[in-house]
């Protein structure tokens, strides 16, 4: 039968995410608009969401924080094409987003010294084979896999390289090691809800040393540029962005990390971030067709919670139909109104992706993960097997 209970909201898209409980477009009244980001005012409101940032989750003082243009993707690259080519690099990849860093040192940059380590969807590779004397790029979560680093142990202390991580969906929901992460990236429109367009770059005090002893021998767009005459552009820290940014976006984010901050502060996100995990997790064991993607709980995603299909059955259907099964099965959701957005990533094993980030209700996971048993059963009802 259709359930009775109706998530509050029904926003479980893995990005843009959910927006902080309470959101209103009133939270937006006090923006800087039409007024320039290089004015006094605007200065204060983009190093207030620095300050904010390093507040909540523990930035050490000696770590410089910036905002870049064209959200975490272009705080990446920025990272890739400014630092990478002094040594050997080994890249990580369990899900698209790394194939994609691994895709761009390998044929944009056309490093010669390149060792790709990959994992299926699911998985995560053996950390072992990274070598301290080389740098390190990888996503501490897994977006499109469910997958997450189990921690930061693996990243060698006393290592020679750099560590470059792309935490976008792990940044204010996990605990990142700060000590073992010489570059650090996400976005405003994860786990803070924020909207799109900027990013956060993260340069620990050997990103900076890197930065001004080595000069890449391609060219760097000025969006990337990171230095002025050989020392670091200090400015880009301060709150003075390479490019124009939406003030509009900056009081949002702003509005994000206030409540945050209410809330208890990364402690409280993590925890709010868990209990939507847990939820999944108890409703995976009492529901025969379904399983997570990553079978490892140390390596299992609490923000981009992945499902697949265990289904006899559905292993045997070309991945055309899988596909065509399961995204009818998330639109049937949508229609209902009760979740949006969580078919599984194109580039994914067909199945289902939910959003379990901190501005996420466990309530709301609670209520909404009843109405895909139901859609699932409803749309293959001539399958499935049951309990």
């Amino acid at each position: 039968m259709k359930p009775s209970l109706r998530p509050s909201r029904a926003f479980f898209s893995s990005g843009p995410c959910a927006k902080r409980p309470g959101w209103s477009p009133a939270a937006l009244e006090r923006a800087l608009l039409g007024r320039s980001h290089r004015s006094a005012e605007g200065k204060a409101r983009l190093a207030e969401v620095i300050d904010r940032c390093r507040a909540v989750l523990g930035v050490p003082a000696e770590w410089r924080i910036g905002i870049v243009p064209a959200s975490d993707t272009g705080a990446v690259e920025m990272a890739l094409w400014s630092l990478l080519g002094a040594r050997g690099v080994d890249v990580l990849a369990w899900e698209s987003f790394g194939r994609d860093w691994a895709n761009d040192i390998t044929r944009h940059l056309k490093l010669d010294d390149v060792r790709v380590i990959t994992a299926d969807y699911g998985a995560i590779p053996d950390l072992a084979q990274v070598s301290p004397d080389r740098d390190i790029v990888f996503t501490w979560n897994g977006t499109t896999s469910g997958v997450r680093a189990p921690d930061g142990d693996w990243i060698a202390a006393d290592r020679a390289g750099l560590s470059i991580c792309d935490a976008t969906s792990a940044a204010f929901a996990m605990a990142l090691p700060w000590d073992r992460l010489d570059v650090t990236t996400f976005s405003w429109q994860k786990v803070l809800g924020g909207e799109a367009q900027h990013g956060i770059l993260v340069l620990g005090p050997r990103a900076v040393e890197r930065l001004e002893s080595w000069t890449p021998p391609w060219p760097l767009p000025k969006v990337f540029r990171l230095t002025q005459d050989g020392k670091l552009a200090e400015g880009v820290f301060k709150g003075e962005t390479i490019n124009t940014p939406s003030m509009l976006a900056v009081e949002d984010v702003l509005d994000a990390l206030r409540w945050a901050d209410e809330i208890g502060g990364l402690d409280a996100l993590i925890a709010r971030t868990n209990a939507n995990l847990a939820e999944a997790e108890a409703w995976v064991a009492a529901t025969p067709w379904v399983e997570f993607l990553c079978a490892d709980t140390a390596a299992r995603s609490p923000t981009s919670i992945c499902f697949r299909v265990a289904e006899p059955w559905f292993a045997e259907l070309d991945p055309k139909a899988q596909r065509a099964m399961t995204a009818k099965v998330a639109a049937a959701l949508d229609d209902e109104g009760v979740a949006h957005d969580i078919a599984a990533y194109r580039d994914a094993p067909p199945g289902f992706r939910i959003w379990g980030g901190a501005t996420v209700d466990a309530a709301d996971t609670r209520a909404m993960l009843p109405w895909l048993d139901w859609a699932w059963r409803t749309q293959t009802k001539d399958r499935t097997r049951t309990p």
